[in-house]
């Protein structure tokens, strides 16, 4: 049998990668959505009278925004393209840091010392950050602060998706962050032969040893690198002992 890809990405993320997916080599594979986790509205937007600037580490950052505020003349760095895209199609001037919270603390510090920003910033984020942007921000001087506007609640896995991790044959799952790499392990029981496609070494790295028979790490943590490196995972899943590739 082929290889099943199991996509766990919030919606409506999921269902926009399986879709650029499609018109990739081996992109007609069976496909199971099951999202690990659900993107919840939480928290007010604070006032952002005197805020010159708003930082986005996720595309549903922007989505809330846009959502709560009419506010467009803010400018706006964002941790990579895909947040800068959604920030830009929102009506917003946006700069990609063009990798994670380290390249964005990088860039937002160095514009700080060169004069082409300054604070006060606001990091609009999730519940669960991977990062303390404003904190850090703040050691470094600039004035920042951040506010909660969602929260990524935890789904369990649906029947389809159990059954394909419980089988016998490959599947490639695209992990698109360490949260959701460690939902999709404390809620399977993996026993299929498992190609995991992560955004970063951090998302691999909470894939429990021996749960994978092989990883495919993003050159970069965004879905467009992921995307590049689908290949790779792709030939990964077919090396694996009893898999042909259609023909």
């Amino acid at each position: 049998m082929p290889p099943t890809i199991l996509i766990t990405r919030p919606e409506p993320g999921g269902s926009r990668f399986i879709a650029t997916l499609r018109a990739l080599p081996g992109g007609d594979l069976p496909v199971i959505l099951s999202p690990v986790l659900q993107i919840r509205p939480e928290g007010a937007l604070p006032d952002l009278e005197g805020v010159r600037w708003l930082i986005f580490t996720s595309q549903n950052g922007v989505f809330r925004f846009v959502e709560l505020s009419a506010r467009r003349d803010i400018p706006a760095y964002a941790v990579g393209d895909a947040t800068a895209q959604a920030a830009e199609a929102a009506g917003m001037h946006a700069i990609s840091c063009a990798g994670d919270a380290r390249d964005l603390l990088a860039r937002i510090t160095a514009d700080c010392e060169a004069g082409r920003a300054a604070g006060p910033m606001l990091h609009l984020r999730g519940s669960h950050a991977a990062a303390d942007v404003a904190g850090a921000l703040r050691a470094a001087g600039i004035m920042a602060s951040d506010a909660v506007l969602y929260s990524q609640a935890h789904m369990p896995l649906n029947d389809a998706a159990h059954a394909c991790l419980a089988g016998k044959d490959p599947v490639i799952v695209p992990v698109f962050s360490p949260r959701s790499a460690e939902a999709l392990a404390a809620d399977a029981s993996i026993k299929a032969p498992l190609v995991v496609l992560a955004i970063s070494q951090a998302a691999a790295d909470r894939i429990p040893q021996g749960a994978a028979r092989a990883f495919v790490v993003a050159e970069r943590p965004d879905a467009a690198a992921m995307l590049r490196a689908w290949p790779r995972a792709l030939a990964e899943a077919y090396r694996l002992e009893g898999t042909r590739r259609a023909q």
